[in-house]
């Protein structure tokens, strides 16, 4: 089998869990030490993969803005999963559409390098169970919200996962890097 591409998801969460509209509570916690960890996650992806939601508020502001992280959003290949957007406007902005577990898995035996998934809720989700995520950066916030759109509902299932990575930013901030656990190294345990 060829070598795949690998998926890096990133997410702002709270301690509560909750992952929706980290504009409203995300700012706060931001340092130079946090920019740069996002920086780098960044930089070591060629592709953006977005979900409807997320690629609509993205491609509403970054193009309005300059900077490194900017240029880089705003040059680099751009993929929005959704079957209802016709015409998006960001450049360099494609639409994937249909079974996406199929879409993301030809995409990931393309050529290139990471394919960073930023936000999308839904898309992670679906992307995680399917097995097609590599890497899941998670940037613990210190604040409960107390409600919004959790990334694990309830009704989840299980997705066993290995920490590979931990950092804390000054701000409290804590960044958990997992992986997909390996059948023979699940919760420790050697199966």
């Amino acid at each position: 089998m060829a070598i795949q591409r690998p998926i890096v998801t990133g997410q702002f969460i709270s301690l509560d869990g909750v992952v929706e509209a980290p504009e409203t509570w995300h700012f706060p916690y931001v340092d130079d030490e946090l920019v740069a960890a996002i920086n780098d996650m960044h930089a070591s992806a060629d592709t953006l993969l977005l979900g409807r939601v997320t690629y609509d508020a993205f491609a509403t502001s970054w193009p309005n803005q300059t900077g490194k992280l900017a240029d880089h959003l705003n040059g680099m290949r751009k993929l929005a999963a959704s079957n209802t957007l016709t015409a998006p406007k960001w450049t360099n902005s494609t639409i994937i559409g249909g079974d996406l577990v199929d879409a993301v898995t030809s995409l990931k035996q393309e050529p290139g390098r990471n394919i960073l998934l930023s936000g999308s809720i839904t898309l992670t989700r679906t992307l995680l169970h399917a097995g097609l995520i590599d890497e899941l950066r998670l940037f613990v916030h210190p604040i409960v919200l107390g409600s919004g759109r959790r990334l694990f509902p309830d009704d989840a299932t299980d997705v066993p996962l290995t920490l590979i990575r931990s950092a804390t930013y000054p701000t409290g901030v804590i960044e958990l890097t997992y992986r997909p656990a390996t059948p023979t190294h699940q919760n420790g345990q050697t199966t």
